[in-house]
C-alpha cells in the first residue's frame, strides 16, 4: 500500500519511534495466535499513554483509516488480524498497574498489563484475579475483554465480563468514556457488558477495572479416571445436578492426557480414556462437604480411580498439565487447530461422539481438552499444513464441530471469540434481525466503520453465500443480497 505522506507526518508527530511504517518492522504482526490467517500491516502504533491513542485515532479518523487494536497476539480466532490499508494499534506498552484496593476490592490497570501480574499484585493482600486462561502469564487484560476470555475457573467464578467493573473506552472520534462503575451497579443501559467481548468493533480500551477476590481458605483437587469418554461426560452432569459448583471442572481424552504427560510429567494416568479435574474450594467445612460428595459421585458415576492431590504442590502439577495442554498437543503434530464451541451440558456426550465420527470422516486426529462444567469445547484438530489441503480440510471439519454445537443448543463461541475465523458459523447461530441488530450497535459507537472491520458479525451477504439462510417454498431470502 502506498501511504500518504500526511498520515506519516501526523502520525510520526505523535509517536516518533513509536511508529513502525516498514515491512521488515511491521511483519512481526502480522497474525496473532491463530497462525493459519495473515496479512503484514501497513503501519503499527505503539502508544504510550491514553492521550497518544485519542491522538492517534483522531488522525485516522480524518484520513479515513482503519484501525485494529492489539494485545499480546494470544488470540485464537483472528481478532486482530490487520488489515489492508490499515493501523494496527498495539496496546502492549500501556501496562502499569494503576492501583490496587484491597478494601474496596478492586484493581484498575491498563489494558497491557498480563492477566497473571493482577493477580501477583493483589496476592500481598491475600486477594487474586479470578479469570485465568491458560495463556495468562503472556495474554493481556486488555485483550481479555476484547475476546470475554475465561479460564479453569470460569465456572465458578465466572468470564470476564462477571470480573470487570467498569472501563475506560477511546472511541474512533477520540472521545473518552468511561462505562460501567466501581459499584458494579449503573443506571441505564448497560454498554459495559456490550463492550466486554466486542473485539475493538466499538472502541479502544485503555483503562480496565477489575474484582479482585479474597484467596479462598481451602482449596482441594479432584483427579478421576474413566476408562470410557461418555461416561466421563455424563459424570460432569451428575456432579452439577448434586448442587455442587467446583471451582473447576475440566475434561481432557487420552491423546490430550498422553500430549500432557509427556510435557509436564503431572502424574496423570497414562491408561485412562478420559480424566477430570474437579476442584472445590471455600470454607474448610463446605470443602469437606463438597469434596466427599464429589469423589462419591464420581465413583458412582463409573470413574475407575478418583483421588485427592497430597498437597499444594500436586495441585499445581496436575493443573499445570492442564494448563499446558495446548502446547502439549502442538508436539504430537506439525499443526493444530484449536476450536471453540459452547453446548449444553446434557449434550457433551453425544456433540464427544459427534466429533469422534467426523474426525474418521476427515482422517484427522482430534484431542480434546475443555471446560467441561460450563460446556465449553475445546477440539484440537491435528494436521500438517504442508500437505495439500489438509488446513482446509481441517476448517471444514471446525465448522462442522460448531455447526454441530448451534444444533445441540449451543453457540459457536466460548471464549475465544469469534474474529474471522467465525463468520461463517455465526450465520448458522443467529438470524437476520439478530445481525442487523449488532450491526445496529457497530454504527452507534462507529458510524464509519473503521474500528476492526470485517470482525466478529457477518453481513447478511456473507451469511447468505454461506448457505445459512433457509430457502423455503423456492423462495430464495434476501435475493437481492450480492453472492461473493
Amino acid at each position: 500500500m502506498a501511504i500518504d505522506a500526511g498520515l506519516l507526518r501526523e502520525l510520526g508527530s505523535v509517536l516518533g519511534p513509536g511508529l513502525l511504517a516498514t515491512p521488515a518492522a511491521c511483519v512481526a504482526y502480522e497474525c496473532d495466535a491463530l497462525t493459519a490467517h495473515r496479512h503484514p500491516p501497513d503501519l503499527v502504533a505503539l502508544p504510550t499513554s491514553v492521550e497518544q491513542v485519542q491522538q492517534i485515532v483522531r488522525i485516522c479518523h480524518r484520513h479515513s483509516v482503519p484501525v485494529v487494536a492489539r494485545g499480546s497476539g494470544t488470540g485464537l480466532s483472528g481478532g486482530a488480524l490487520p488489515v489492508a490499508g490499515g493501523l494496527l494499534l498495539v496496546l502492549s506498552r500501556l501496562d502499569e498497574i494503576l492501583e490496587v484496593d484491597p478494601r474496596r476490592g478492586l484493581a484498575r490497570v491498563q489494558p497491557g498489563v498480563t492477566n497473571l501480574a493482577v493477580s501477583e499484585a493483589a496476592a500481598p493482600y491475600g486477594m487474586y484475579y479470578a479469570p485465568d486462561p491458560s495463556s495468562q502469564v503472556a495474554c493481556s487484560v486488555g485483550g481479555n475483554v476484547a475476546e470475554n476470555s475465561g479460564g479453569v475457573h470460569c465456572l465458578k467464578y465466572g468470564l470476564t465480563v462477571h470480573n470487570v467493573l467498569a472501563v475506560k473506552l477511546v472511541t474512533m472520534e477520540g472521545e473518552l468514556l468511561t462505562l460501567g462503575s466501581e459499584t458494579g451497579e449503573t443506571p441505564g443501559l448497560n454498554l459495559l457488558a456490550a463492550v466486554i467481548g466486542s473485539e475493538g468493533l466499538l472502541g479502544v480500551v485503555v483503562e480496565v477495572t477489575v474484582r479482585l477476590l479474597p484467596i479462598p481458605r481451602r482449596v482441594e483437587l479432584l483427579l478421576a479416571a474413566f476408562d470410557d469418554v461418555g461416561r466421563c461426560a455424563e459424570a460432569v452432569g451428575q456432579v452439577i445436578a448434586a448442587g455442587i459448583i467446583p471451582a473447576g471442572l475440566e475434561m481432557m481424552d487420552a491423546p490430550a492426557i498422553k500430549a500432557a504427560e509427556a510435557f509436564a510429567q503431572c502424574g496423570y494416568p497414562l491408561d485412562a480414556q478420559a480424566l477430570l479435574l474437579c476442584e472445590v474450594d471455600g470454607l474448610p467445612a463446605d470443602v469437606d462437604d463438597e469434596l466427599g460428595r464429589a469423589r462419591t459421585l464420581l465413583e458412582a458415576a463409573g470413574a475407575t480411580s478418583v483421588r485427592v492431590a497430597r498437597d499444594a504442590g500436586e495441585r499445581q502439577r496436575m493443573w499445570s498439565g492442564r494448563k499446558s495442554a495446548f502446547p502439549a498437543v502442538g508436539r504430537l503434530a506439525p499443526d493444530y487447530y484449536c476450536m471453540d464451541g459452547t453446548i449444553p451440558r446434557r449434550h457433551l456426550a453425544d456433540v464427544l461422539a459427534q466429533i469422534a465420527a467426523l474426525s474418521a470422516t476427515y482422517h484427522l486426529h482430534v484431542a480434546n481438552v475443555f471446560h467441561a462444567g460450563d460446556g465449553n469445547l475445546h477440539p484440537l484438530i491435528l494436521f500438517d499444513a504442508g500437505k495439500d489441503g489438509e488446513l482446509a480440510r481441517a476448517e471444514r471439519f471446525g465448522a462442522d464441530i460448531l455447526e454441530a454445537c448451534v444444533a445441540a443448543g449451543g453457540t459457536v463461541t466460548g471464549e475465544h471469540g469469534v474474529g474471522v475465523e467465525k463468520l461463517g458459523p455465526m450465520c448458522s447461530q443467529f438470524g437476520a434481525a439478530e445481525l442487523a441488530a449488532f450491526h445496529a450497535l457497530k454504527l452507534a459507537f462507529d458510524p464509519a466503520g473503521l474500528l476492526n472491520p470485517g470482525k466478529a458479525v457477518p453481513t447478511l451477504a456473507r451469511c447468505a453465500d454461506y448457505g445459512a439462510l433457509r430457502v423455503h417454498g423456492g423462495q430464495l431470502p434476501h435475493s437481492h443480497l450480492p453472492r461473493f
